[in-house]
């Protein structure tokens, strides 16, 4: 059985931090790597955890203070019970959402709506999250460079995983408000998963990008290209030299 008090006493210890280190695309690999992280489910748990978050759920005439403490708690027990990978629930697609690639959540004015409806939703949103990170594993594997690749090998592996990341994420996003936060976050996991410092991959990432890219506008191919041989070259000193 889920404590509720358990998970709320983790939350309380940890607000003063929670919107830096819980937020998603703070997040280092290392805490949403599904490859590190174990996440058991089936339909006891999923029946045990809807229950709960049904019970959490603000009435229908609560104010915008109890919907943001509403998403804040649930973030709060799920970072508690499965890990903090979890707090990406929510960051859904367009503005609402803050930029994110989830689609079963938008923001609590319109994904709320009684107890059962507003459950469901949070754990479609919560699974649908984890797929996208699965997903991105998978992914990274593929695209990272070979061990003892030469500089000229892994420039045109980080060109290419560079392009092709950049472009699943305005996929998925449509380009929508904020959708280049996500594309940073992607990038910035990408280059951790090799191996790369997590502030040494950011800082790669922010030169590469340098406000690039914007909301509502899908970047030409060209600008994408750009964006990945920029990042090949800062990382490796190499121009890429193969065609994708």
């Amino acid at each position: 059985m889920i404590d509720r008090l358990s998970y709320r006493a983790w939350f309380w210890r940890n607000t003063t931090a929670f919107n830096y280190e819980l937020a998603p695309a703070w997040l280092p690999w290392s805490a949403v790597d599904p490859d590190r992280i174990a996440f058991a489910w089936d339909e006891a748990e999923a029946s045990e955890i809807t229950t709960v978050i049904a019970s959490m759920v603000p009435p229908d005439d609560a104010g915008w203070e109890e919907e943001h403490r509403f998403t804040t708690e649930v973030t709060a027990l799920l970072a508690a019970r499965y890990g903090r990978w979890t707090c990406g629930w929510h960051w859904a697609v367009g503005e609402g959402g803050g930029g994110g690639v989830v689609t079963h959540w938008c923001c609590t004015s319109h994904s709320m709506a009684g107890p059962a409806a507003t459950a469901a939703k949070v754990v479609a949103s919560l699974l649908e999250w984890r797929n996208w990170l699965e997903e991105l594993a998978e992914r990274f594997e593929r695209l990272a460079p070979p061990d003892g690749a030469n500089a000229e090998d892994r420039s045109w592996h980080l060109e290419r995983a560079a392009t092709r990341l950049v472009t699943l994420v305005m996929d998925r996003t449509g380009a929508e408000c904020g959708w280049y936060g996500l594309c940073h976050t992607v990038l910035t996991w990408f280059l951790s998963s090799t191996g790369m410092g997590a502030q040494d991959a950011k800082d790669a990432v922010d030169t590469a990008i340098d406000g690039r890219f914007e909301s509502w506008t899908a970047p030409s191919q060209t600008l994408i290209d750009t964006v990945g041989e920029d990042l090949a070259v800062d990382l490796t000193g190499v121009q890429p030299y193969r065609e994708r």
